[in-house]
């Protein structure tokens, strides 16, 4: 051990004639543990809200979904064995859609309509996993009154007074060509299932069809509206649409998960900087705590510092002296803080005794997600302050000279 780290161990060891000065040291690293604390939580809650929005959000929207121009895919089968054939797409299934309305019980409210084709869909879609009554699959089958069946989303299903068995009437108000002009065609569809996505704009608006009941209810025959995909990394989405729209050729298009809700998951990327750099200020302050510390530090360590280089120790020593010190205070400061932070977020992701308001979020308690990359960042930013903060009282202590500190002594 260098002298220079036994004399800024024994400098923060030793009682001090000034005990504010030792109080203002125990502040800093306080203040420096407090930030790095606060930075965690925040930022692992605000990872956990994304993270819940995107499962959410890919619960019921595929990964890529490939249109064409003239809004229908009259080559549906070709389509699909382009998408399978590429290495990184896990399974490929059509599916048709069409704004109608629905009538049930004196009320009527309009919704999305979505025909999917069964087991394929399932495959694409976590449908399956937000189901909260019924099944997805049971959209295959008809009863024995023959009518097709429909899965409606929770919200919608309140809002109608629907449950598992109800029959509603399904209205597309584009219709079909009479011989006295379009007229709205109506369908009977039974409610086979409810799901609970968990985002109300999906639970208010969507509901799921088997794909040949929506190609008859549209008059689409074989024709589709589109082609869902799932592929294997999430995050290469927008490359694997923009690879296969190449080779199925002109005419079609890609979106991605991601082009799709680019403004919420910017909204909340936004967010997560502007809390980080508040709350980096924690850590600022605490830095000029350290700052103050050893200035009035220095003032008290004249006579030392004066002995020292009357002995022969170097203005570079000196200045080692102080900035271990300071970085003794910060590390310490920051292990805590890390520590602090880390059991905090693990309490909150195993109890959850914080609880949200069901009709204001999309989520029963609050979600956490630490990330490791953030861990690092927020560790590694104390870790720079810290030294920042060492430099103009080590510079002092480090240009005393010696024949004025021991002047007086």
């Amino acid at each position: 051990m260098t002298f220079e780290r036994q004399i800024a161990l024994r400098y923060l060891r030793a009682r001090r004639k000034q005990t504010f000065i030792s109080l203002i040291s125990l502040l800093s690293m306080a203040g420096v543990a407090l930030g790095v604390c606060a930075l965690i939580v925040v930022l692992s809650v605000m990872g956990g809200f994304e993270g819940q929005l995107k499962d959410k959000i890919l619960g019921v929207n595929s990964h890529v979904m490939i249109f064409k121009l003239t809004e229908q895919i009259d080559d549906a089968p070709r389509v699909l064995s382009i998408a399978q054939t590429d290495p990184e797409v896990v399974q490929a299934t059509p599916y048709v859609y069409g704004q109608v309305m629905i009538i049930a019980g004196g009320g009527a409210t309009g919704a999305l309509l979505r025909g999917i084709a069964l087991p394929s869909a399932l495959k694409v879609l976590d449908l399956e996993k937000t189901m909260v009554q019924g099944s997805a699959r049971d959209l295959a089958s008809q009863g024995p009154d023959s009518l097709p069946g429909l899965v409606v989303g929770g919200a919608l299903a309140r809002k109608l007074g629907l449950v598992r068995g109800s029959v509603v009437n399904v209205v597309n108000p584009l219709g079909e060509e009479t011989p006295v002009g379009r007229a709205p065609k109506s369908e009977h569809f039974r409610v086979v299932g409810i799901f609970e996505s968990g985002m109300y704009q999906y639970d208010s608006t969507l509901c799921y069809v088997s794909l040949t009941a929506a190609q008859e209810f549209f008059n689409l025959g074989q024709a589709v509206n589109g082609v869902e995909l799932k592929v294997k990394d999430i995050y290469q989405a927008a490359a694997v649409g923009h690879r296969l729209v190449k080779e199925m050729g002109r005419g079609y298009f890609a979106r991605d998960w991601m082009a799709a809700n680019h403004n919420l998951f910017a909204a909340l990327k936004l967010e997560k900087i502007t809390m980080f750099v508040i709350l980096i200020l924690i850590v600022l302050v605490a830095a000029f705590g350290i700052i103050s510390s050893l200035i009035m530090l220095v003032m008290e360590k004249t006579r030392d510092i004066g002995i020292l280089k009357a002995m022969g120790a170097t203005a570079a020593s000196i200045r080692r002296i102080f900035m271990l010190e300071g970085l003794i205070i910060g590390g310490v400061g920051t292990l805590a803080g890390l520590a602090s932070g880390l059991i905090l977020c693990g309490l909150l992701a195993r109890y959850k005794f914080i609880d949200l308001p069901a009709d204001v979020y999309p989520l029963s308690t609050l979600p956490v997600e630490v990330e490791p990359l953030m861990v690092v960042l927020v560790a590694a930013s104390a870790v720079v302050i810290s030294p920042l903060s060492t430099i103009y009282p080590s510079l002092a202590a480090g240009r005393l000279d010696p024949v004025e500190a021991l002047r007086y002594e």
